[in-house]
């Protein structure tokens, strides 16, 4: 059974954000503790990463808990196992040929210890991407969210994450919302705390904010953004007071240059200690 864990580097990561970015530090503010699904397995997540591609959560969820019992009974199948299995059982679960196609692909790269879950703690974020994203059907943010969810890295920006993208437009009233480019450039002030700031981005679409009646999880809204990889049991819906009447808190789109000089001068400053000179030493 999964749950929630708070990860070493949380505190540290809130107070980094909060004194970087006022905006962000509200959503913090709101949405209380960071706190990650703990996700300890490896070739279980990758499997689930790849079957649960292009597919809606229900769907996804039936062929996965079909190709378990098929493949591995009551147990989460071996790669041994899958390898073991034909095409007539993985497609009766309800599995693609690609997606046959990639899961076989990743078992045989962990039966032949090509990929080494082991050696990953010895690896920097760039070095794992690379060792995942060389199987077939594994790409950049599913390494990204393995990174985030099952290792803990705390310095991740999934750049390429509508979620994510759309949340930053929302939030720094950025429009249109930025690319993957700008969002890169945009984030380094949450450096080293990227993951967490990502995860708050995710969490504040339960935020109801004075312009919006409903969550923007609703509707329409919630089909253009990607789903965020959190756990089930998300903070609480937080209702912000809706502005009294005769007065709006609506502000005009900003470019994200525009936005990112805001922050930078909403933040408040370093505190700096004066060094010493050679007199001063000499006098003391």
């Amino acid at each position: 059974m999964k749950r929630n864990v708070i990860p070493p580097y949380a505190n540290d990561a809130v107070a980094h954000l909060k004194r970087v970015d006022p905006i962000l530090g509200d959503v913090i503010d709101r949405v209380g503790s960071y706190a990650i699904t703990r996700r300890p397995e490896r070739f279980h997540s990758l499997v689930r990463a790849i079957i649960f591609q292009q597919l809606a959560g229900r769907a996804a969820q039936t062929i996965f808990d079909r190709f378990v019992k098929a493949v591995g009974g009551k147990r989460f199948p071996t790669p041994a196992l899958l390898l073991a299995a034909s095409d007539e059982v993985l497609r009766g679960a309800g599995l693609s040929r690609g997606k046959m196609s990639y899961i076989r692909d990743l078992a045989t790269h962990v039966n032949n210890r090509t990929l080494d879950f082991h050696r990953h703690s010895r690896m920097t974020d760039d070095e794992i991407i690379a060792d995942l994203t060389r199987v077939r059907g594994i790409g950049r943010w599913t390494a990204e969210m393995f990174l985030m969810f099952n290792l803990h890295r705390p310095d991740v920006l999934p750049v390429d994450d509508l979620g994510v993208r759309n949340a930053v437009g929302r939030l720094y009233k950025i429009s249109p919302a930025p690319t993957a480019k700008a969002l890169r450039e945009f984030g380094e002030r949450w450096r080293p705390y990227r993951s967490v700031a990502s995860w708050y981005l995710w969490q504040s679409y339960n935020i109801v904010t004075p312009e919006s009646s409903v969550a923007v999880t609703d509707g329409a809204a919630k089909k253009a953004i990607a789903k965020p990889p959190t756990p089930k049991s998300i903070p609480r819906k937080i209702v912000v007071a809706k502005a009294s009447a005769g007065k709006t808190n609506a502000r005009k789109p900003i470019s994200i240059k525009a936005a990112a000089a805001k922050i930078t001068r909403a933040a408040p400053a370093k505190s700096i200690t004066p060094r010493k000179t050679r007199a001063t030493i000499k006098k003391s």
